[in-house]
């Protein structure tokens, strides 16, 4: 299994539930005897009932993969009981969001609110979070803290994955290939292999996708600089932009471009020892993603780029924004935009486990290498001058080489009485080098030329790199006190240690720590603080934090269980890649510093209580979960204004700023009112607001007023099947759903509430017609998404005084697709 960045790529998904509320772990939802199947989850590093495990969890089975045709975790977050998942504006990486946190920024240190794991690794980076679905055999979606018994902590939820692992008796093979909208074609295949029977078997899983993008780049620019009232004496390179007006070229920009494979090899020499060796490789070269310029239109000189200097359009808002988007696709200066937001991926993963009788030992072990190199045009707009070349008013890459290990023993027991328990130990080392290189033509309008050339041409790098340590210990029992009472109590102790070194922006010939015309770099991560360390401080940050849970529950009859939580769980604190921008080179360094510490970590103190409920002679399911959170020291992303050459800048931080509640209610519902039709609902409610928010530096700006970002009010989603033999040895399949995600906040400017940005409501029609023989062996589906082709945003971002850019979801979607198994 493999992991994709924008759409599928192959191998292990992060699926989530579409209006389910459980996860079958080798079943169908339904049964020969046409009632609900038992569900099988491992929320507690052992086998349960979902159905009497006293956690809200909401799961997806294979069958409802296949009748949905997911192309990434934005077809089907909304289905998940408050849980949002989008994009971070500019790139194809995840935002996920639980409970009232998350994540919209690309930050490269920070932690995310919402874990996710694969085959128990925990993924390091929310560029590569975005996974598929072809090879997977279960998902499990925890809402709330989950800090006892899974990897590193994270305060909003976890997502837990499980690849297919090899059959050790039967040789097997899987073909799927994918036909639809914007010439895109994928073709994925798997292939298992008895070496020894019984006891060593590989299995094979690869595929390749291909898009050539939904989005236009189209957007219209100009006249340039024509408001400046005193214009500076611009260089040559940059005087030829002023007076300039078109539009882009038109065509599709943002396709897809990925290629994954994963190889296992699983070895059983005994019924009480297994262990699965895997290497995972992905090579994306997806295209640069197409941001619109949404600027509010004549906004009484808030936007300094487009109020004060003009030096775009941003578009006729009545326009079809598909259409507006704006790529430079700079190939000079560092950027290398043509060349794609490139992500490769190398790992290799060895889980291991012993029987002893009274419990399991199991080992998981893993090493993952990411390379990323992501070129992006921030403000959706890029000025063309007579003889071709591009204005770059603010382009930028961001490269990275990350480097995680992890290790992670732990013991299930086994004991055979009232008593059982999990414990074990964790340690990850997570790695970071990283580079940006920006290249920012709209200083050129302002202050005139650089002494050494254009803003435009001349490559202005940030770099710094981080080396993390986190270890952990961990324990959790639960006691039965009579067959219907039971008692569970966990706690986890997490040391994490981080040292960052970093260096303020900088020029290429500034490097050096003066001035040397002569120093060239090929790329930014060339400029690395281990290669050029003058002017480098480092900074440590040091967190030992306390995590724990107790949970009693009920089970008043064979079909009705009740459950209590109360638990306690931490963010990691982070720093942020951003700090060091636009400051003197060498100018304070101890202030520097100082202003690089990271933060504390973010605290979540979680009481949940609900009801899982089976009647209608099996028929019915209804899980209900009511929750209240309160949230401490909440890590928030502030934009913090400055001045560079005498014109408005910003520069992004990261304080402690905000305490907050949410309050909320999650429904999950199945029924089979007769045989063959299955229908599924799932509702989201949550209240969230700040009981604090105020900002550090400009002190005094008094945010609590504002919703919290990523926490729609309402959320939910409605699924049927129904499925029925024809002729022959032929069945057909009929899947419809409809999902509703409310109005929600994306990022919040300290400026003016006038510029916050927000993620519309948006209801969208999904449907698909299969066409399968009674054994699967073979099927033939057409797919339809966004049927109502509604205009919806992923991600939205305002940067403080100068623009605001989003990415929009795809459109109307129509496609084929052909399995075959053998």
């Amino acid at each position: 299994m493999g992991s994709k960045i924008l759409t599928r790529g192959i191998g292990a998904g992060l699926v989530l539930a579409l209006a389910t509320p459980a996860f079958a772990q080798t079943t169908d939802e339904t049964s020969d005897d046409t009632g609900l199947s038992d569900i099988i989850v491992t929320a507690t590093r052992r086998d349960s009932n979902l159905q009497t495990t006293a956690i809200a969890i909401t799961a997806v089975d294979q069958t409802i993969i296949q009748q949905a045709s997911p192309d990434n975790i934005g077809d089907l977050a909304s289905f998940v009981p408050n849980f949002s998942a989008a994009k971070i504006t500019g790139f194809n990486a995840a935002s996920f969001a639980m409970r009232g946190v998350g994540q919209n920024n690309i930050i490269v240190y920070y932690e995310p609110s919402v874990l996710v794991t694969v085959d128990d690794f925990v993924m390091p980076s929310v560029q590569t979070q975005l996974l598929d679905t072809f090879d997977v055999q279960q998902v499990e979606v925890l809402r709330g803290p989950q800090g006892t018994l899974f990897g590193k902590n994270a305060d909003g939820g976890a997502v837990t994955v499980k690849t297919k692992r090899p059959d050790l008796a039967n040789f097997g093979a899987e073909l799927r290939l994918t036909a639809g909208s914007f010439k895109s074609y994928s073709g994925n295949a798997s292939v298992n292999i008895p070496i020894i029977k019984d006891k060593l078997a590989l299995r094979l899983v690869g595929g390749y996708e291909y898009s050539d993008g939904f989005m236009r780049n189209g957007a219209c620019y100009g006249p340039v600089g024509t408001f400046l009232t005193t214009p500076p004496a611009l260089p040559a390179t940059t005087a030829k932009f002023v007076g300039q007006s078109g539009c882009g070229d038109g065509r599709r920009v943002g396709g897809t471009d990925v290629f994954n494979l994963r190889a296992k090899l699983l070895w059983e020499p005994s019924d009480n020892f297994d262990a699965l060796l895997q290497y995972e490789m992905i090579r994306d070269s997806s295209e640069t993603p197409a941001t619109v310029n949404e600027t509010p239109v004549n906004g009484g000189g808030r936007f300094f780029l487009f109020d004060a200097l003009n030096v775009g359009s941003r578009g006729n808002p009545n326009s079809d924004p598909i259409k507006n988007g704006g790529v430079s696709n700079r190939q000079d200066g560092l950027m290398r935009m043509q060349d794609g937001h490139v992500v490769n991926v190398d790992g290799v993963y060895l889980n291991m486990n012993v029987d002893v009788g009274m419990g399991t030992f199991t080992s998981i072990t893993g090493w993952r290498s990411q390379r990323s190199r992501l070129p992006s045009t921030y403000t959706g707009q890029a000025p063309v001058a007579a003889d071709g070349s591009v204005l770059s008013l603010f382009d930028a890459t961001r490269d990275d080489d990350r480097k995680t290990w992890q290790q992670e023993l732990r013991f299930a027991s086994d004991l055979g009485g009232a008593f059982d328990f999990v414990a074990g130990g964790f340690y990850q080392r997570d790695n970071v080098d990283f580079c940006v290189n920006q290249l920012l033509g709209f200083l050129d309008l302002t202050g005139g030329p650089l002494p050494f050339g254009a803003w435009n041409d001349s490559p202005y790098l940030l770099c710094n790199a981080q080396k993390a340590k986190s270890t952990a210990v961990f324990a959790e029992g639960t006691f039965k006190v009579n067959d219907k009472i039971s008692l569970t109590a966990g706690g986890r102790y997490t040391w994490e240690r981080k040292t960052w070194r970093g260096r303020q922006q900088v020029f290429i010939p500034q490097l050096g720590g003066g001035f040397d015309p002569s120093i060239t770099i090929n790329r930014p991560l060339d400029a690395s603080v281990y290669k050029y360390t003058a002017g480098v401080v480092t900074v440590r940050a040091s967190d030992n934090e306390p995590t724990y849970r107790f949970s009693a529950s009920y089970k008043a009859s064979d079909d009705t269980f009740l459950y209590a939580t109360y638990s306690h769980g931490f963010k990691g604190g982070g720093f942020n890649d951003q700090i060091g921008g636009f400051g003197p080179f060498g100018a304070d360094l101890a202030a520097f510093a100082n202003a690089a510490a990271a933060t504390k970590p973010e605290k979540a103190d979680s009481y949940e209580a609900g009801i899982k409920t089976q009647f209608l002679d099996n028929r019915a399911r209804l899980n209900v979960t009511g929750f209240w959170v309160d949230y401490s020291d909440l890590q928030k992303q502030i934009v913090v204004p400055i001045t560079v050459n005498g014109q408005p800048n910003q520069v992004t931080r990261f304080f402690n700023a905000a305490s907050a509640r949410v309050k909320g209610l999650e429904v999950e519902a199945t029924l089979i009112p007769t045989d063959g039709l299955t229908l599924r609902g799932v509702l989201g409610y949550q209240d969230a607001k700040y009981l604090k928010y105020e900002t550090p530096i400009p002190a005094g700006y008094d945010l609590s007023t504002a919703p919290l970002d990523r926490a729609p009010k309402w959320q939910w989603s409605v699924d049927g099947t129904y499925s029925t033999p024809i002729s022959g040895n032929l069945k057909v399949a009929f899947n419809a759903n409809v999902s509703y995600v409310g109005r929600n906040l994306f990022t919040q400017s300290i400026a003016d509430a006038r510029d916050n940005t927000f993620l519309r409501a948006r209801t969208l029609l999904n449907a698909s017609i299969t066409l399968a023989d009674l054994d699967d062996k073979y099927s033939l589906r057409l797919v339809g998404k966004n049927l109502t082709d509604e205009r919806y945003e992923t991600a939205s971002q305002v940067v403080g005084g100068l623009w605001t850019f989003t990415l929009y979801g795809p459109p109307r979607y129509f496609g084929v697709e052909a399995g075959a198994k053998f």
